[in-house]
């Protein structure tokens, strides 16, 4: 969900593409393996960075449209693991389009029931921002790629062709059943894809986890400031309800929510002094660029995936995500108890908090000594 500020200013896949995939047995060696999808910005490459540290082998890094498209994110995932020397890890892109909401969807609905601080891809086209370096919204070209953005300097490289985030997610979880993460820091349109296209896959896989899922924030929203209420908005699961509903309630092994408790931790000046006294192209692209106003959102999910003892308070509850497009709360999940939750839900850990100063040590290592694919 990184929401990078400049600071100058449904279609399934075919299906017959994998209803012939065996299903292995599971593997219960220690070897870890991950799939991070994410709408990847300039400063938004702190997640595989903590999870290469962690020695987890990143099958591929996909891309969500959720910021902006999904293309625009894919470009900014191969710029910025270009520039640290890991090409070798395949970008993937995932589903330009969310299942049913599209930006007039988006635009009604908020005509009837307010308007988001922070809109993401469904923000107005602005021609004029994307060329002094804002990422797409909306518009009628979907695949544009406004170079303008790439602060982190423009990709060489290209995403892998003829391959889909939902087909590569299924493939894999056949071939290393058990073992592989699903990370999510964006919109869940793929995972969706991918629990629908194959019925295996979601218990295949190791575990879900998110950023995304806020609890009980509208007070904050409504009497905070604009930022209050931005860190408080769930547009991750908004820009795509009903995709949100079916990953959240498949049948993964496990789901790990980081929703309220990834605003726990922000961005500090004296944090970004304190990267930048070792200096690589990461470092430097941190300190210049994350600013200071925005909480480790998709940090948080990452490393509560690396170490889940980094949650110092959780909760076991279930979880459904409100897909009535006339509901105030439409994009927004709900949690019970198992007594009285409705049916065709399930039961997630929702971390309330976590080991502030864990998270700040595991990014800082990250960012400073980043492995590359020489020491991978």
């Amino acid at each position: 969900m990184m929401q990078f500020f400049k600071f100058i200013s449904i279609a399934l896949p075919f299906t017959g593409l994998v209803s012939a995939l065996p299903i292995a047995p599971l593997n219960t060696t220690d070897k870890r393996y991950a799939i991070l999808d994410n709408d990847w910005s300039t400063a938004g490459f702190i997640p595989f960075l903590m999870a290469l540290d962690a020695g987890i082998e990143i099958l591929a890094v996909t891309s969500s449209t959720a910021n902006s498209w999904q293309k625009q994110c894919a470009y900014h995932a191969l710029a910025t693991l270009e520039i640290g020397n890991l090409s070798c890890i395949p970008v993937i892109e995932g589903a330009t389009y969310p299942l049913i909401n599209t930006y007039e969807r988006f635009q009604a609905w908020e005509s009837i029931h307010g308007v988001l601080p922070w809109q993401g891809v469904y923000a107005p086209y602005n021609a004029t921002a994307e060329a002094t370096g804002s990422d797409p919204t909306a518009g009628t070209d979907p695949n544009r790629i406004e170079a303008s953005a790439f602060l982190e300097g423009y990709p060489n490289t290209t995403t892998v062709a003829g391959q889909t985030a939902a087909a590569f997610m299924i493939e894999q979880v056949h071939k290393y059943p058990g073992q592989v993460s699903i990370y999510a820091g964006g919109a869940l349109t793929s995972i969706a894809l991918a629990v629908r296209t194959d019925e295996n896959f979601a218990s295949l896989a190791k575990e879900l986890v998110i950023m995304g899922g806020y609890v009980d924030v509208n007070m904050y929203r409504a009497t905070g400031t604009v930022n209050q209420a931005d860190i408080n908005s769930d547009i991750n699961l908004m820009i795509d309800p009903e995709a949100s509903k079916i990953a959240l309630t498949a049948d993964f092994p496990s789901i790990t929510i980081a929703g309220n408790v990834a605003n726990q931790v922000i961005s500090t000046q004296e944090f970004l002094d304190d990267i930048y006294e070792v200096k690589n192209p990461y470092s430097e692209l941190m300190y210049k660029y994350y600013g200071t106003i925005f909480p480790f959102w998709d940090e948080t999910a990452m490393a509560l995936l690396i170490d889940p003892s980094l949650a110092t308070n959780t909760s076991t509850v279930y979880v459904d995500v409100d897909v009535a497009y006339s509901s105030p709360s439409y994009g927004n999940i709900h949690v019970y108890q198992k007594a009285l939750m409705p049916p065709n839900i399930r039961n997630v850990t929702y971390v309330n908090t976590i080991d502030g100063d864990k998270l700040k040590a595991m990014i800082k290592r990250s960012v400073q000594y980043p492995k590359s694919c020489a020491t991978l």
